[in-house]
């Protein structure tokens, strides 16, 4: 479904999406399957979205921009793609690429720099400036955001089971799933 308001280009979209009122969709996008993409929502120039993605309100996604699978963008996320941006410069050279990894949330009103990856399942807090790369898993937030914890696929914050030279292992209070992080991601916590 692609409302009568919306713009989109030459774009390829997947079965089962939906494009509501005012989106615009630039020439060389692909939308995959089953997502849904809220009111106002621009998508650039060959930006890339997996499937069963959840891209809400006035989010602002540039090109350069690589989202996978089961991807949560809250309302009024923008992602940036160049570091030294200028009215007067742009070429594609200035184009830094950004990739948001299957199962990640960027909470609402986030702004997410060029060059930054965030990891599968991880969770980004709502207003965080997330300046540099997110581990999976890793919970982020603040401005700049910081790695405050981990997360489960479920979305719960993670707690301490055991630790060891090899990592730690963490498990989920709600689901009970554990799931083991590197030992020096882990002690990144709080810096």
């Amino acid at each position: 479904m692609i409302h009568e308001s919306a713009y989109v280009e030459d774009a390829k979209i997947g079965d089962g999406t939906n494009i509501w009122h005012f989106v615009h969709v630039r020439k060389g996008a692909r939308i995959g399957k089953n997502c849904n993409i809220g009111k106002g929502v621009y998508i650039d120039t060959n930006v890339e979205i997996g499937d069963n993605c959840k891209i809400q309100n006035f989010a602002t996604v540039y090109q350069g921009v690589k989202i996978g699978n089961d991807v949560l963008v809250g309302p009024h996320v923008c992602f940036t793609n160049d570091m030294y941006p200028r009215a007067s410069l742009w070429d594609d050279e200035r184009l830094v690429k950004t990739v948001i990894m299957d199962g990640a949330t960027v909470g609402a009103n986030s702004t997410i720099v060029a060059g930054v990856n965030i990891g599968k399942f991880a969770m980004i807090g709502a207003g965080a400036v997330v300046t540099k790369n997110v581990p999976k898993y890793g919970l982020v937030f603040g401005n700049p955001a910081q790695l405050r914890g981990f997360v489960c696929e479920c979305g719960v914050k993670l707690n301490v089971k055991s630790k060891s030279e090899e990592g730690v292992v963490l498990e989920c209070p709600q689901c009970g799933k554990e799931i083991t992080i590197d030992l020096n991601v882990y002690e990144g916590i709080g810096e």
